[in-house]
């Protein structure tokens, strides 16, 4: 099977299509033919290994201290199942699905295996594979920030980095709860924003949204751009602070303010569920949410993919096709 695959950690030239054997599913697992997958800024700081201090040294030692054992990337995907274990009693040939890769990575690939114990979503049939695919890291952590928000009707958020893939999940949820959305981001993804149902838009070359009088009930910093203390003079007297992206300090931070003030700090992070997957595809079957999709890329082109994403360029998400080879 094509797969691209790393020998080392860097830039996104060390990603190399190579052909190699595919994959047999242990007894307990799934063979899976991927149609599509996504790059996000994520894929990019574990390709480069640029990964927060506080996780970093577990991290580093499973994924390899010199130079990397988790060789193929990708953290999404959707697909059909061609082969299953001899004990799989939950799926079988020819179902449909989408799912996370989990820490074994494995998306940049034709084919892979999943384990049948692991959240699993079967894809709707008026709903595309580059749909699904999208769902368990931006729709996860889009639905996940919002709760931790605990947003509601009538609510004033705003959401700083809403033009990727995350944030597109959270403006329009966002939205169907009833918020009034403020975004902020760079001036070329404004317009889509706008288009997906965004009520204020702010363009961060231009403005600092800490900067004016403007309190909100809840602030989510997908991108860890934003002052700490800032936000949190811009947050209502019972306002959520949401930290997308924490670094150990903010981390310790959310906390310590957590206990001490009468706004609340948020780093934890999301974790997958089937209750949310079912609510995520629902909402694309019925076309209550639209997946924005910037770019779609044949699984040759996945450097060129990567610088893409890595220049901040990606509004929405960025879709790998696989479903042609």
């Amino acid at each position: 099977m094509k797969a691209v695959v790393r020998e080392s950690y860097g830039p996104p030239e060390v990603l190399q299509l190579q052909e190699i054997p595919t994959p047999i599913p242990k007894k307990n697992e799934l063979l899976v033919k991927i149609m599509a997958t996504t790059v996000t800024a994520g894929d990019c700081e574990l390709r480069r290994f640029d990964i927060a201090t506080w996780i970093w040294l577990p991290l580093r030692l499973y994924m390899g201290i010199f130079k990397p054992r988790i060789k193929i990337l990708g953290q999404e995907l959707a697909g059909k199942i061609v082969a299953v274990g001899e004990k799989v009693t939950t799926f079988k040939i020819g179902n449909e699905i989408f799912a996370s890769t989990g820490i074994k990575m494995g998306g940049y690939a034709q084919y892979t295996c999943l384990s049948e114990k692991q959240v699993i979503g079967i894809k709707p049939i008026n709903a595309a594979y580059e749909e699904v695919a999208t769902i368990p890291a931006g729709g996860i952590n889009g639905i996940h920030f919002l709760r931790k928000a605990k947003v509601q009707k009538g609510h004033q958020i705003l959401i700083n980095g809403a033009g990727g893939s995350i944030g597109t999940y959270a403006v329009q949820i966002a939205k169907l709860w009833g918020a009034e959305v403020t975004v902020v981001d760079s001036t070329q993804k404004l317009e889509m924003l706008k288009s997906i149902g965004a009520d204020h838009l702010i363009d961060y070359t231009q403005e600092d949204f800490t900067k004016t009088a403007l309190k909100y009930d809840s602030i989510i910093d997908i991108v860890g751009t934003s002052s700490y203390n800032n936000c949190l003079k811009s947050l209502k007297t019972k306002g959520v602070y949401i930290l997308g992206n924490p670094g150990f300090r903010g981390i310790l931070r959310s906390v310590w303010t957590s206990l001490v003030s009468s706004k609340k700090v948020s780093a934890a992070m999301a974790i997958e569920n089937m209750e949310d997957y079912s609510y995520l595809k629902e909402l694309i079957a019925t076309k209550k949410i639209k997946v924005i999709i910037d770019k779609r890329y044949p699984l040759e082109e996945l450097v060129a993919a990567h610088h893409y994403v890595e220049k901040g360029l990606k509004a929405g998400h960025l879709i790998i096709n696989l479903a042609h080879q």
